[in-house]
């Protein structure tokens, strides 16, 4: 046994951060995270993940929540654990590359408003992406937690993932994360590969994983036999299913040993006791398919925040009753971009492009996302393994394919955009600008302050299935259609929160050019008149967090359009005419 595996396990519990990401869509408000980060911060934690990952966007997209707000607040609370961010390298937290000046400016502030520790990762384990952010992060004195993006393919295997392993030592990583973000590391696996980075190289090793398969707890135990360092855990009410293992189960299995992690069950207790009310108040948000555990993971390797994600979106499309389809679909769509692990941007990659080729009824990519098409022309970095001059063709036709480094293709934004952002009246702070950069389609209406927070949905009765009930019908009054958003049934009576003109028209008529998903209108990219030719993009619009263009069918003239930037469609609207 390696010698490490005398000293103490630490943890970092993901409460705040990873849990409520896989299980209910990263829905935790900051008015509930912050009594809970006063009595988390007594437990003795080696860190607490409170930032990142998703956490940025739901605030400003869904919850009218400022991230910087709610990073120096934690931090005020969080006075003796240091907060961990996850980072998505030069993807930052988005879902594209970002020029290095974004890059430099953000990891600053985030260091700057609470951030302690910043756990690193490349979506494709592209180092050329993580190298700009791992640099800054040195810079600020802050731990540089380097990632390891852990997936199982024919592209695959220990060796190079300890290779790996290496070259983020060699860039001066305080410690290193194996990230299983879909809980497919199998005890044996976990064994070898802690063992080969503790023989390869002299640095603390954490491993993260979800209890998607049932497995992560073994892996676990295998894992501080081999020596693990630190292991992510979840509080139990918000632990399990598509979450992390709970803190306070592998804290009480090394009392006594010589591993044993010094953290008091009773302090656990309390933490536990106000996660279980947070529970009862989300109760809605939870869904049976993120609980459960799941062994059909091991065939998609879907990480649980995208679960949790693409369940509302097909809920969003009326859509989930072709939720096994999308499942089968995934890993065809994986093979056919040369395996990526499915971890952010990825996965929403990944995922998002199966659900289009399943909602076009089986015409795989037909309709393909801008980020499917950016990936395949090397902008996100090199794949890990080949894709096919026949799904390279289908996707992106005769197109060259970048080998360089994607970022050196940015030209510097920070300065620009913060002047566009300061005329347009959006920078109230600093932080702002990097809010607008991030998130140009959404921030604008966050940072005027006319975004709404979304309801928590009350739990279902078990006598009535979710799935029976409506969320939207379209009604008719005096000849005029309304749309109506459904919030309760209760017996007969329906209760709503809105009703609002739509304007959008539905149903067959000739041109119309129909909108095949839910979602927000992105970009009009023509105007009445324009001549168009078949193929010509239209519309964008912004579907499950990716870009999905609407593209003319034939050649003709634009004689009618129905919808503006930043409106709302249902699958089945009618948004523009060609003649």
């Amino acid at each position: 046994m390696h010698a490490a595996s005398t000293k103490k396990v630490l943890i970092t519990d993901t409460t705040l951060r990873d849990a409520h990401q896989s299980l209910i869509a990263t829905r935790l408000r900051t008015e509930d995270m912050l009594p809970l980060a006063q009595e988390i911060d007594h437990c003795g934690f080696f860190s607490v993940e409170a930032w990142g990952g998703a956490t940025f966007d739901t605030c400003i997209r869904f919850l009218n929540d400022d991230p910087w707000d709610r990073l120096k607040a934690l931090k005020a609370e969080l006075k003796h654990t240091p907060i961990q961010m996850l980072l998505r390298g030069q993807n930052l937290v988005g879902y594209r590359h970002y020029p290095d000046d974004v890059v430099d400016k953000f990891v600053d502030a985030a260091h700057k408003n609470g951030v302690d520790i910043f756990r690193i990762f490349d979506a494709l384990n592209d180092i050329r992406n993580m190298k700009r952010s791992m640099e800054r992060v040195k810079k600020t004195g802050a731990h540089l937690q380097g990632t390891i993006s852990y997936t199982t393919s024919p592209v695959h295997s220990t060796k190079s993932f300890i290779d790996l392993a290496k070259e983020l030592y060699a860039l001066d990583c305080d410690s290193i994360c194996i990230k299983d973000m879909a809980g497919l590391i199998m005890p044996a696996e976990a064994r070898e590969l802690i063992t080969g980075i503790k023989k390869a190289v002299d640095v603390k090793v954490c491993l993260h994983s979800h209890c998607t398969s049932g497995i992560a707890p073994m892996s676990y135990q295998a894992a501080i036999d081999a020596g693990v360092d630190i292991l992510d855990t979840a509080m139990s009410p918000v632990a399990m299913g598509t979450s992390q293992p709970p803190t306070e189960s592998v804290v009480a299995s090394l009392i006594g040993t010589p591993r044993d992690t010094g953290i008091d069950l009773i302090k656990l207790r309390v933490v536990r006791n106000q996660c279980l009310q947070i529970r009862e108040k989300y109760g809605g948000l939870f869904n049976p398919i993120s609980e459960r555990v799941d062994s059909d993971v091991l065939i998609y390797q879907l990480p649980g925040g995208m679960i949790s994600n693409i369940v509302s979106q097909l809920q969003e499309q009326d859509a989930l009753d072709r939720w096994d389809e999308v499942l089968a679909e995934i890993p065809r769509v994986r093979k056919d971009l040369g395996y990526p692990p499915l971890v952010t941007p990825t996965s929403q990659i990944v995922g998002t492009q199966a659900v289009l080729n399943v909602l076009v009824n089986g015409q795989r990519y037909r309709n393909v996302t801008k980020e499917v098409k950016d990936y395949v022309r090397g902008l996100y970095g090199k794949s890990p393994g080949p894709v096919s001059d026949e799904i390279r063709t289908l996707i992106i036709g005769d197109e060259n394919v970048i080998t360089s480094r994607p970022a050196d293709l940015l030209e510097p934004a920070y300065e620009s955009m913060k002047a566009e952002a300061t005329k347009a009246g959006l920078v109230k702070k600093e932080e702002d600008v990097l809010t607008y950069i991030l998130y140009p389609a959404i921030a604008p209406s966050f940072l005027k302050g006319e975004r709404t927070i979304e309801e928590i949905p009350k739990r279902q009765p078990a006598q009535k299935p979710a799935s029976d009930i409506p969320s939207q019908m379209e009604v008719e009054v005096d000849g005029e259609v309304f749309s109506v958003k459904i919030v309760s049934v209760g017996g007969s009576k329906v209760e709503v929160t809105s009703v609002a003109p739509q304007k959008i028209p539905r149903g067959e008529f000739a041109g119309g050019i129909k909108s095949n998903m839910q979602g927000m209108v992105l970009q009009v990219l023509v105007s009445r008149g324009s001549a168009v030719k078949k193929g010509d993009t239209l519309i964008v619009l912004e579907a499950m967090k990716m870009e999905n263009p609407i593209h003319s069918p034939a050649d003709g003239k634009v004689t009618e359009i129905f919808v503006d930037t930043g409106d709302v469609v249902q699958n089945g609207d009618v948004l523009l005419v060609v003649q």
